[in-house]
């Protein structure tokens, strides 16, 4: 069975990406575009323009052409934006760099993209230096002042006249992100022009965001859902965003409320903090009137929680960085809200539901393995046309490796990823589904569920659990028992201080199966 939305295809513009994201700027002029929360420092649209077309010329003066690769390596801050747009602007690739990656990350990176310039901050050089010299980088421009570097504004000291580079948008590449996956070194998502603007027009379908609104760029752009959904999606739209360099609750709460932020999109660890830590009810956060959570799976409980408790609406997500962000959408409007649900496919996008054992397509209701098509999907993995043809079949059908299953109205739930799913005695178990659950305790503060390797079962579901109440392990696993089928049970409980988290908010679970394989030698 295909999948696909009520409502109506979408027509997408056949342009570039920095035209599409700019559109409006004489009508929006001197409306702030972008603000860096921490200082209070703005971009408006006007001056936003006037520096990405600055940067597009600064970068043609140095030999950057068309299909050029331009690394950054930066947090949250407008500029993101002015980089960003001025690349794709000249026809360059962005390869967006994780903040935290260790020199070796950095180095596959630069060398897998081919990168020819970097851009970075002061604080970011212990890692950023070493790695450009080991990979041939060019030339090194850095936010701010270091000794040696090529200060950002260099690039922008000129008449902004840039040539006008002819881009075909769905054949030319704007963004090459790396996706970790689940096992070895990550790999380069190509990414077209057409693609982020699909991405960006079809989710405005679902995700109402306008020049009335003000918006957080809390999590980070390198990721898709920052990149595309929060960073280029709000300028699109006209709305006012708010930048964070590092993530802090106190900072955070301070900002929304500061700046009276209407749109949150986060993922759920922030969802829980909201729903759960104390600190929250020190700041006015009335003004927020919509959370959008995505990344990772939220459970019903928890969406339920947050919503009441900042008297909002939430909603959930689905997407990935080979889909340019989003695929599912739920609606933002409370007579349609499904607590739970991803919502359904995005216009101009299909899904299927795949049995995982037989191939065969599945209807409402039945579980499998979620397949999507459109025009967002990526053109494949650089350099690696192997991963390539393992997720994209010769029909375009693109295998997420997600668990999930459609209702009878077409609202998508994902379960968890198929190599993440534990089998127990031969049943699949979700630890997802297990993770929402415990937090739905109030004496659990977070928690991580993995397949822990077993004699007689195969594998049995653990949960690493952090406390904010005294609670023993063995009321925890009675907790559970009594809310999920036998095969489901957690049988063992580790207490610890923090779960390992990526830097968008996904559990790294492979941290701690490597933790449980050691512990049992």
């Amino acid at each position: 069975m295909i999948f696909k939305s009520q409502h109506a295809d979408i027509d997408i513009p056949e342009s570039d990406l920095t035209s599409v994201v700019l559109s409006r700027v004489d009508e929006l002029g001197d409306k702030a575009a972008l603000i860096d929360g921490p200082t209070g420092r703005s971009l408006s649209y006007l001056q936003l323009r006037e520096q990405v077309n600055r940067l597009a010329a600064g970068l043609h003066r140095r030999g950057f052409r068309k299909g050029d690769v331009f690394a950054i390596f930066i947090p949250n801050v407008p500029e993101y934006a002015v980089v960003f747009l001025g690349v794709a602007a000249i026809g360059g690739v962005n390869t967006t760099v994780n903040s935290l990656y260790s020199c070796a990350d950095l180095i596959h990176q630069f060398n897998d993209s081919g990168a020819r310039f970097l851009l970075t901050i002061p604080d970011f050089l212990d890692r950023a230096l070493p790695a450009a010299e080991a990979c041939g980088i060019e030339e090194i421009f850095v936010l701010g002042e270091a000794e040696g570097i090529t200060p950002f504004s260099e690039l922008l000291d000129n008449d902004g006249h840039a040539p006008v580079v002819e881009i075909d948008p769905k054949a030319d590449l704007v963004a090459l992100p790396y996706s970790s996956g689940t096992t070895g070194l990550s790999k380069g998502v190509m990414l077209t022009h057409e693609n982020l603007i699909s991405n960006m027009v079809l989710s405005c379908q679902s995700n109402p965001i306008d020049e009335s609104d003000s918006a957080i760029g809390v999590l980070p752009f390198f990721h898709i859902y920052g990149m595309v959904l929060i960073l280029n999606l709000s300028v699109y739209r006209g709305a006012t965003l708010v930048t964070i360099p590092r993530f802090e609750l106190e900072q955070f709460l301070q900002l929304v409320q500061d700046y009276k932020i209407t749109n949150l999109n986060l993922v759920p660890p922030l969802v829980l903090a909201l729903a759960k830590h104390p600190s929250v009810d020190n700041y006015d956060l009335s003004s927020v009137r919509i959370i959008g959570c995505g990344a990772a799976p939220l459970g019903e409980e928890l969406e339920q929680a947050c919503a009441t408790r900042l008297n909002c609406l939430i909603y959930q997500g689905y997407g990935l960085t080979e889909v340019a962000g989003a695929c599912h959408i739920s609606p933002a409007v409370a007579s349609k809200q499904k607590p739970g649900t991803v919502g359904p496919v995005l216009p101009n996008t299909l899904a299927r539901i795949i049995d995982t054992e037989t191939g065969a397509d599945l209807g409402p209701n039945e579980r499998g393995e979620v397949w999507v098509c459109g025009p967002h999907i990526m053109v494949g993995y650089l350099n690696n046309t192997e991963a390539t043809a393992a997720s994209i079949d010769a029909e375009g059908w693109y295998h997420t490796g997600d668990i999930g299953y459609a209702d009878e109205d077409g609202y998508f739930y994902i379960v968890d990823r198929i190599k993440e799913l534990i089998k127990y005695k031969g049943y699949q178990v979700a630890p997802a589904e297990l993770e929402a659950l415990l937090l739905s305790h109030s004496a659990i503060a977070d928690a991580a569920v993995i397949p822990s390797p077993d004699e007689e079962a195969g594998e049995i579901p653990k949960a690493f659990v952090v406390l904010k109440q005294e609670i023993s392990p063995e009321e925890i696993m009675k907790f559970v028992a009594e809310a999920v089928a036998p095969h489901k049970k957690i049988r063992k409980v580790e207490i610890v201080d923090e779960i390992p988290k990526s830097a968008s908010g996904k559990i790294l679970r492979r941290i701690l199966v490597e933790k449980e394989r050691k512990l049992r030698g």
